[in-house]
């Protein structure tokens, strides 16, 4: 594959010509004549989930943090390392993608997300400067240094992402569209759980809004590789599609049994097992495939739901199993769309 031109001239921009990759698109963004219009939908919900961290007060957090056990803050400090190289990775990721995807208005989406993953990795800074003492803040940043745990999982997810750098085959861009879905989709919600369950418990409000705010926006984000993956890949491809959710889902539930294990009240290494594994088939159906581990079809952390989607509060709404999505912000408010 090679990367589109920033300006081609001889390019072809009708609905017709145009194509997720490998189409030949001037770069310029014609958003008048809209192919995918899921794109164009999904951007008036990105542009309107605007947020700012700041506005949410850690106040009460800082002394709960205090008062939590060795354990939880074990889990808190390691949860919001791995959440800080997910972000961290996404934001350099993502504007790599765009360089190859040849429909406008999906740049346009996968710009936004960008510039979200951005938000998320400065809340993780609000977060640790506001609720640690600043003798142990770099600790968090530099967690996967000394767990070994962690280093394999972040080492993992990075060198796909570096082999498409280094060899920018199609194989390979194909092998990062589904690292993405994962990433976005799988590798964050045993964390976003463990603080939905802090706050099922009055512990850590705060943190846990700031996590609602950011679990909102990578909902849209698996929402963005759901569309584009179908458009990508064949039934030639299922068999390493089966081989990388085998192994994230092996290392998600190692990652979370090593970092949380039967340790924190309300979360079990059993239930971690269903949840992760139920979280894969629910992706795999998303983009057309059979599911990987029959029998996990329900949701052992349902009763956390309505910490995650506090739609009575007027805050979250977001159903990513049905792909719907009904936006809150700080300022003003959409209705669903559907995707």
């Amino acid at each position: 594959m090679k990367a589109k031109k920033l300006f081609n001239p001889q390019g072809i921009d009708s609905i017709q010509e145009r194509k997720v990759i490998n189409g030949n698109t001037t770069n310029i963004f014609n958003l008048n004549n809209v192919k995918y219009t899921w794109a164009n939908k999904l951007y008036r919900v990105m542009m309107e989930n605007f947020w700012i961290p700041e506005k949410v007060d850690l106040t009460a957090d800082i002394n709960d943090y205090k008062n939590l056990t060795i354990e939880e803050k074990k889990a808190f400090d390691g949860i919001l390392s791995f959440l800080i190289f997910l972000d961290s990775i996404q934001t350099n990721n993502v504007p790599h993608i765009s360089d190859y995807i040849t429909s406008p208005e999906i740049n346009l989406v996968l710009a936004i997300q960008t510039y979200q993953e951005a938000i998320h990795s400065q809340s993780y800074q609000y977060i640790i400067e506001t609720i640690l003492p600043k003798e142990t803040r770099n600790y968090i940043y530099d967690f996967w240094r000394d767990d070994k745990v962690l280093f394999e999982r972040n080492q993992y997810i990075a060198k796909i992402f570096q082999n498409f750098l280094d060899t920018s085959s199609e194989a390979n861009f194909k092998k990062v569209l589904i690292a993405n879905f994962l990433l976005e989709g799988l590798y964050f919600y045993n964390g976003f759980n463990f603080f939905y369950n802090l706050a099922s418990r009055h512990k850590m409000h705060g943190t846990a809004d700031i996590i609602r705010y950011i679990n909102r926006d990578e909902l849209l984000h698996v929402v963005i590789f759901k569309k584009v993956i179908p458009e990508v890949i064949d039934e030639n491809d299922h068999k390493w599609i089966y081989e990388m959710f085998e192994i994230a889902v092996k290392q998600e539930i190692t990652w979370t049994n090593h970092i949380i294990g039967n340790s924190v009240l309300g979360i079990s290494e059993d239930a971690t097992e269903k949840y992760t594994k139920y979280l894969a088939n629910s992706l795999l159906e998303r983009i057309d495939l059979k599911p990987l581990y029959p029998g996990f079809l329900d949701n052992p952390y349902m009763h956390l739901e309505k910490i995650a989607d506090t739609e009575g509060k007027g805050d979250v709404k977001a159903n990513f199993f049905e792909a719907t999505v009904t936006s809150y912000n700080q300022s003003s408010s959409i209705e669903g769309w559907d995707f």
